[in-house]
């Protein structure tokens, strides 16, 4: 039985496996983007990143070398280290979680294995805009909804005003004809008034 065994040993032993993950963890931190299998993919997930989070935790020298030496052991790889330092972890600074996305990409065809591409969440230039708002709103808590429903009936006075000045505007055109009309036809009346008073 496999009760509570909830690791995927990707059909390798033990050491075959850390092995695996240690080149993808490498080449992934390295390159910023991989493709590989789904289940691999899924795999390299939970063991990157603990990882990117022992590099936030930067109080003391002696703590950042005792992490230095953590990730290490983990992925034996200078150059993947001092990458992930350098500037992996200053980019991720702001983001509690979630570093990496995996996109599915179809099955391949030699195989009919899922394939998926894996890749840092900060690091994509496409989605790069969601990413600067994320590391805006990360200092939020969960519990400031009822703070973001206060805010809401002046979120929606804005639009509503913003329609207003809209109608006005639209409607400006049609008022000054109507005030070019009616001089015109106030002056008939008048001289019409004068010449009944005569």
């Amino acid at each position: 039985m496999r009760h509570g065994d909830k690791i995927n040993n990707l059909g390798r032993k033990k050491a075959h496996r850390e092995a695996l993950l240690r080149n993808l963890g490498s080449q992934l931190i390295v390159h910023k983007r991989i493709v590989t299998t789904l289940a691999k993919a899924k795999a390299l997930r939970t063991f990157i990143e603990p990882l990117i989070t022992k590099t936030k935790k930067n109080e003391s020298t002696a703590e950042i070398t005792h992490q230095h030496r953590t990730v290490f052991s983990y992925l034996n790889n200078k150059e993947a280290v001092k990458e992930l330092f350098t500037v992996i972890a200053p980019k991720v600074a702001g983001r509690p979680g979630g570093y990496t996305r995996i996109i599915k990409l179809g099955i391949r065809p030699g195989d009919a294995a899922e394939m998926a591409m894996i890749e840092f969440v900060d690091f994509n230039e496409i989605y790069g805009k969601t990413a600067e708002k994320a590391a805006d709103t990360s200092k939020r808590t969960r519990r400031s909804r009822s703070a973001k429903k206060a805010d809401a009936p002046a979120a929606v006075a804005a639009p509503a005003a913003e329609k207003a000045e809209e109608v006005v505007a639209e409607a400006a055109p049609a008022v000054a004809d109507a005030t070019e009309a009616a001089p015109e036809a106030e002056a008939p009346a008048a001289d019409e008034a004068e010449k009944a008073a005569e």
